[in-house]
């Protein structure tokens, strides 16, 4: 059995690859940038196309990408510890925008390759979540153990009376 290598991707080629997973993808174009955007459990993400085939309209690499509005403050850490403790995906804060990229190269890789870089994408996705959820809470207990001992030392204390 000989397998065909891929050696660059189209917009119809990835839009085959999402839709024959299972996604919904629409093909979007801004500023004659053309991007894929598509959902994991509910999650938007973008496709970008990165650099240029040899042909017209191919590309040897893409990029998923998940950009979340942040509200309010993100704990301190979170994207530094993301990045130290998980490989293939990366955490930035881009503005207000919380933002988790994975590249893939696409130079001589067979279709189950681009088919398992989009199931480890959506594992992550599902991490990534988890991992804000988490993080959040833990963050949230810390700061009120931290401000548990300060509301004691504030509180006026009563002397015991002696007999």
């Amino acid at each position: 059995m000989t397998m065909t290598l891929i050696n660059s991707v189209t917009t119809e080629s990835l839009t085959d690859l999402l839709q024959g997973a299972g996604y919904r993808v629409n093909q979007t174009e801004q500023n004659g940038i053309v991007q894929l955007l598509s959902a994991s459990q509910g999650i938007g993400y973008a496709v970008r196309f990165g650099n240029p085939g040899s042909e017209a309209g191919h590309y040897v690499d893409f990029t998923y990408s998940c950009a979340l509005r942040v509200q309010g403050e993100l704990p301190a850490g979170l994207a530094e510890l993301w990045n130290a403790s998980r490989r293939f995906a990366r955490l930035s804060l881009q503005g207000e925008f919380l933002v988790m990229e994975m590249d893939v190269v696409v130079a001589g890789v067979g279709e189950t390759h681009l088919r398992s870089q989009l199931e480890l994408w959506d594992r992550l996705l599902q991490e990534f979540i988890v991992y804000l959820r988490e993080y959040s809470q833990q963050a949230a207990q810390l700061q009120a153990q931290a401000e548990a001992p300060q509301a004691a030392q504030s509180q006026p204390r009563e002397e015991a009376a002696t007999l």
